[in-house]
């Protein structure tokens, strides 16, 4: 039977990890923002500051020179701005993060009682960053464009009789969908259902060996580990508990 690549679903649910501004590691700003082109006011550097403050690696728009890891890709990086805002009285500015396909990822306004321009952006813009996450970011599922063929996994593949370790690829079951393990990098792999769009859930090492951060395919975070060769989710419920979802090895 011809295998089908099953590189086209993963290259759709990218989209996963572009929903908040702190999936982010690497935000671009402009050298000037269109809104303060005559004057800035400094805005540019204190934003570059405060962004560095909450984990965020800042890069400018223009150089020549940016991190390797995000030339290959222009969606491994948010675009942050500035909006003015301003009234009659009040100094107001907005600040706005968007994704490479334009979605607005995070934004908050700033508003300061001080009529002085510098002083009162600077204050306002204090002011709209306090609600803005660190950065945690997770990993680009770009990587696997660039998965050599033989790891490039089909939804129409038998079970392989080779045994499954712990770093490698494989399927996994819970008795009631069968699911792809698929290794991103050694951070992180994803288990996949190759009939969706939506990643059933992404795994992150934690400081803890074998235990995971775990982002469910609704955006729900949880924890995830593995138990006797079996992948263990521990699945939120309504009343607030938790009940365990075991994947054995096909």
């Amino acid at each position: 039977m011809k295998k089908t690549s099953i590189l086209t679903f993963m290259l759709a649910v990218t989209a996963v990890f572009g929903q908040k501004v702190s999936d982010y590691k690497y935000i671009s700003i402009p050298q000037t923002f269109k809104d303060f082109e005559t004057e800035s006011y400094g805005l540019d550097d204190s934003l570059a500051k405060a962004l560095k403050s909450k984990g965020y690696t800042v890069v400018q728009e223009g150089k020549s020179q940016w991190p390797s890891e995000i030339e290959k890709s222009s969606c491994s990086f948010a675009t942050g701005n500035i909006l003015n805002k301003s009234s009659f009285l009040r100094n107001k500015v907005e600040l706005e993060f968007k994704d490479c396909n334009g979605k607005v990822l995070f934004s908050s306004k700033g508003s300061s009682n001080i009529k002085e321009y510098k002083e009162g952006y600077q204050d306002a813009l204090k002011l709209s960053l306090v609600s803005l996450p660190a950065s945690n970011p997770v990993a680009t599922l770009q990587v696997i464009k660039e998965s050599p063929k033989e790891n490039v996994v089909t939804k129409s593949e038998e079970s392989s009789s080779a045994p499954v370790t712990e770093n490698k690829s494989g399927k996994y079951t819970n008795g009631k969908v069968n699911l792809q393990k698929i290794q991103v990098d050694t951070n992180q792999f994803i288990l996949a259902d190759g009939g969706s769009s939506v990643p059933f859930a992404v795994f992150k090492t934690t400081s803890k060996r074998d235990v995971f951060r775990v982002k469910l395919s609704d955006g729900t975070y949880t924890i995830g580990y593995y138990e006797n060769g079996n992948i263990v989710i521990d699945i939120p419920q309504t009343n607030g508990e938790f009940s365990k979802e075991v994947f054995s090895a096909k």
